[in-house]
């Protein structure tokens, strides 16, 4: 196995990605019906214990931590699917194999002991799928 080496810049990018897609995906796409199903309205929200910048700004050093994680499985996973970093299908099994293994086994968890709706969990699921992709074409073109 060669010696791994991360991109800092490629995790800080992909970091920025997963922030813009759940921008867009918690914003105009779904955030309608992701505030219904979670109970939530613009009143209730505003109760919350953290202001938005500061739960944007946790979920940045979580997206960072996701990112470097990421970056790291690029060069392990690579030679476990025989492609070479860069390939746009390594892109696509390493985003969907992590997101399959890790997070949406723990994210369908919400369903099963819960309660949670199963369309919340498409929705939140949905956004993690799109968003570890998203990351991994970043991580993989720029290593």
């Amino acid at each position: 196995m060669p010696e791994i080496q991360i991109n800092y810049l490629a995790v800080l990018l992909a970091a920025v990605a997963y922030m813009v897609i759940g921008m867009i995906w918690y914003g105009p796409l779904f955030g309608k019906q992701w505030k219904a199903l979670m109970g939530l309205n613009d009143e209730s929200m505003k109760k919350m214990k953290m202001t938005a910048l500061q739960a944007m700004a946790g979920g940045f050093v979580t997206a960072l931590i996701m990112a470097y994680v990421l970056s790291f499985d690029a060069f392990v996973w690579s030679d476990f699917f025989g492609s070479s970093v860069g390939q746009p299908v390594f892109a696509l099994q390493l985003g969907f194999w992590i997101w399959l293994g890790y997070v949406a086994t723990t994210q369908v968890g919400s369903v099963l002991w819960e309660g949670r709706p199963w369309k919340l969990f498409c929705i939140n699921a949905s956004n993690t799928l799109v968003s570890f992709i998203a990351m991994a074409f970043v991580i993989t073109y720029l290593q």
